[in-house]
């Protein structure tokens, strides 16, 4: 005899391990899966190219918070796990590319010889950021953060660091994490170490600098994991375990009530269920809330997300001008490029190296900047060859060229998100009882922190179901 109905609609990582969580910790559960696609995986996905298995949207998932490497370790994945081979990385600034210092937090560097002798900024903005360091404990007074108050990342560096640092070294990091702006991204809640620092003490250099880990050993954790099929191998690996809970190409149209439970339609069925899951993009979301829970579809709705394109591409070795000895490369906005960063992939993993082919990962596009996105193969291909011989130097034509286009992919965090994010919560469960959210846009949008709150999606139900 099975227990109660649980469906959870959406099949990327969110849903994918939301699912999971809930058959592993109660198996007498009767889930199922829903996906609009003809595939899971939603924003992760990884394809053959140049004969390996390369990713077309994230490679890889931060290695010092726990919840991505336990979901590997669950599915007896952790001990493939391989790590970056070179974490040597540069940014192009003033005409050049200049290798990041890496004593630095979110980019906000530590060692300000080092930011100095790099070249990033000029000598006026190295100035301007050792004044931190003049300061006391009682001579800044954040009172917007000492009152648990929100702003944007930038709002506080400008403020405390000067605009250069920002717009040159924190913005092409943390800004290209989100493909947002460090301008209009909440600081609660994408940088909450830096809110925390800024009243620790007056320097937030200082303060920073304190906060970090030591290393543990002669053998620290990596910064990264990735896995050498393709970060899809997880989520593939996932839908294996799941197994015939999975529906493929079902794409829910509504979502009603159904006395105290609730229906799910299909174009072919109507599922009932106990408690649902929404693990889709919030504009989606919104769509299926608007019914039930309309106060929590429009905070969903309000929720912004960019555009991106990866271009991916395979070159002869020995064409190179210049050794792709890091893992990459970032580009301010204010460089007024079209590429954002690119990555040496196989630099940068070992297991995608080759003594005769280079793989560079090339993205462009960004929350103020959704033309990549219209542009045809062509103009987009020429455009990122552009960029890339005046800042690398010349290079053979390419073997193979990818062109992956993600649109409305990554959702920005304005000030207030998780104000906004309790708010969704508190909507649902005064109007739509055993129906949560779960996804990249509520509680972080790495994959770590995706599955961290997916699992926490997955905790709510149980709960709600043995109340």
């Amino acid at each position: 005899m099975t227990g109660p109905r649980v469906v959870v609609v959406g099949g990327g990582i969110a849903g994918l391990a939301c699912a999971f969580d809930l058959i592993t910790h109660d198996p007498t559960l009767d889930v199922t899966l829903l996906e609009a696609d003809s595939r899971t995986g939603g924003k992760i996905l990884t394809t053959q190219f140049a004969g390996l298995a390369v990713d077309e949207a994230a490679d890889a998932f931060l290695a010092r918070v726990p919840w991505a490497r336990e979901l590997c370790a669950e599915l007896d994945l952790d001990t493939e796990l391989t790590s970056p081979a070179i974490n040597r990385a540069y940014i192009y600034s003033y005409g050049a590319l200049r290798q990041i210092p890496t004593d630095n937090v979110l980019g906000v560097p530590v060692d300000l010889d080092a930011l100095a002798a790099s070249g990033i900024v000029s000598a006026p903005a190295v100035a301007r950021v050792r004044q931190d360091l003049e300061r006391t404990s009682d001579s800044v007074t954040d009172l917007l953060v000492e009152s648990g108050g929100d702003e944007s990342i930038g709002a506080l560096i400008r403020r405390r660091l000067g605009d250069e640092i920002n717009d040159r070294v924190v913005d092409p990091l943390i800004g290209g994490i989100y493909a947002g702006s460090t301008d209009q991204l909440s600081l609660e809640s994408t940088a909450p170490i830096f809110a925390n620092a800024a009243v620790l003490d007056g320097s937030l250099i200082r303060a920073l600098d304190r906060s970090r880990a030591a290393p543990s050993s002669a053998n620290p954790t990596p910064v990264f994991y990735a896995h050498p099929r393709g970060i899809g191998h997880i989520t593939e690996e996932l839908q294996r375990r799941l197994g015939s809970r999975v529906q493929l190409s079902s794409t829910v149209h509504a979502l009603d009530r159904d006395g105290s439970g609730y229906r799910v339609h299909t174009a072919r069925s109507v599922l009932p269920a106990d408690a649902v899951v929404v693990a889709t993009p919030t504009y989606d979301t919104a769509r299926l809330l608007a019914t039930i829970a309309p106060s929590a579809a429009k905070l969903c709705s309000d929720i912004d997300y960019a555009s991106v394109v990866l271009i991916t591409f395979a070159v002869a070795k020995d064409t190179f001008e210049r050794p792709l000895d890091a893992s990459g490369f970032l580009v301010p906005k204010c460089e007024n490029r079209f590429i954002t960063a690119c990555s040496w992939t196989s630099s940068k993993w070992a297991h995608l190296a080759s003594d005769h082919r280079a793989i560079l990962r090339v993205s462009t596009g960004h929350i103020d900047n959704e033309r990549p996105l219209l542009l045809d193969d062509a103009a987009l291909i020429s455009s990122a060859l552009h960029d890339l011989h005046e800042m690398m130097g010349t290079f053979g034509e390419p073997e193979e060229i990818r062109i992956s286009r993600w649109p409305r992919s990554f959702p920005q965090y304005r000030p207030g998100h998780r104000a906004r994010v309790r708010a969704i919560e508190d909507a649902l469960a005064d109007h739509a009882p055993r129906v949560v959210v779960a996804g990249a846009a509520y509680g972080g949008i790495g994959i770590p922190a995706t599955i961290h709150q997916a699992r926490e999606s997955a905790e709510r139900v149980r709960s709600a179901l043995s109340a």
